[in-house]
């Protein structure tokens, strides 16, 4: 659709009063285009889905939607995975995604150690976000550490999805503990890098689940790892069986 598309779209948002669900994705909207759309948001409250998915959003178009969001009482979800977001489009994008959202797809965009740090100074404050997808984003260790400020103190979020990033083990763990910090924390499900675990990080996946033994823990978004029992059975080196199944040899 592209600009032209999406000055078509914001007409008919300024007037909307019954679309509530709105899909845009894959429609190569650049920041240029989020101008036009960022107006509408700002202006229609009716809206509670939006997917903007797939598309060609930079830095400058983050700030403009991420204001837009902050003003808009109405949208509850939204999907801007698949973008170009960064620096300081993915922080503005997350300082306005902190106050209605309660669902947040910014997956596969560039948010950084910046982005996840606003990431976590919005979730300190943050009352109504339950869902957060922040995979493959290029948040490392740094980034990690600094989101988990957030989570010792978040009461709403129940699923956060960080695969795909280069947060290695102490970044994990530094989630982990932020949840065993948190006496309050909702969190459901936790999605963690598909990276080899340390015996730390293995030992406080154990102790995090026997605290919350409600919450399902996955890495790579695999279930190979939703529950005590099973992450012991995957730390435990495996025989070599030689034969066939009815006469297997360790």
């Amino acid at each position: 659709m592209g600009i032209e598309g999406a000055k078509a779209i914001s007409a008919m948002l300024l007037e909307n009063t019954t679309v509530v669900v709105l899909r845009l994705s894959g429609n190569e909207f650049d920041d240029h285009a989020a101008k036009y759309l960022a107006d509408a948001i700002t202006a229609n409250s009716k809206v509670e889905v939006l997917d903007l998915s797939y598309n060609k959003f930079g830095h400058k178009a983050g700030e403009a939607l991420g204001a837009a969001i902050a003003e808009n009482i109405g949208l509850k979800e939204l999907k801007i995975s698949w973008n170009h977001l960064h620096s300081e489009g993915a922080v503005a994008l997350a300082k306005g995604a902190n106050v209605f959202l309660k669902v947040l797809d910014v997956s596969y965009n560039g948010f950084g150690n910046s982005g996840a740090a606003a990431l976590g100074e919005a979730l300190r404050a943050n009352n109504v976000l339950e869902e957060l997808n922040v995979s493959n984003n290029r948040i490392s260790v740094e980034g990690a550490l600094r989101l988990a400020v957030g989570l010792r103190e978040n009461k709403t979020l129940k699923i956060l999805r960080m695969i795909r990033n280069p947060m290695q083990n102490e970044g994990c763990c530094g989630l982990l503990k932020a949840l065993q910090a948190n006496s309050g924390t909702g969190m459901e499900i936790l999605d963690l890098p598909d990276i080899a675990w340390s015996k730390e990080l293995a030992e406080l996946c154990e102790a995090v689940q026997t605290l919350l033994p409600n919450l399902l823990l996955r890495r790579g978004g695999s279930t190979r790892l939703q529950r005590k029992s099973l992450l012991a059975v995957e730390l435990r080196p495996q025989p070599k069986v030689l034969g066939n199944s009815h006469n297997a040899v360790p």
